[in-house]
């Protein structure tokens, strides 16, 4: 199976918080995902993650916030980068 890469951004903020966005179109959805898209996001520090969305095979598109792993309603990729960087900015207190 082959993956095209469509966003890869990662920054690494002042107080060592790294954040970073992969996503990739894929030839066949990644079950139980209705849509064409791999995606891992991820916010956090080096072993720890305070943020994260991803559909990860079996368990489907959802998102990590702190402790809690719940199912995420995937729209588009424009509304799941928006959703990921809401949960950043109000972690972090700042607009990024």
């Amino acid at each position: 199976m082959k993956a095209d890469l469509v966003t890869r951004e990662r920054i690494v903020f002042g107080d060592g918080a790294i954040m970073e966005i992969r996503t990739w179109r894929v030839p066949n959805k990644v079950p139980p995902s209705q849509h064409f898209l791999k995606y891992s996001l991820f916010y956090g520090r080096p072993g720890e993650r305070l943020v994260g969305y991803d559909n990860e095979r079996g368990k489907g598109d959802h998102r990590h916030y702190g402790s809690r792993e719940e199912s995420y309603q995937f729209v588009s990729i424009e509304r799941l980068l928006t959703d990921f960087r809401q949960d950043v900015e109000a972690i972090r207190g700042e607009k990024i």
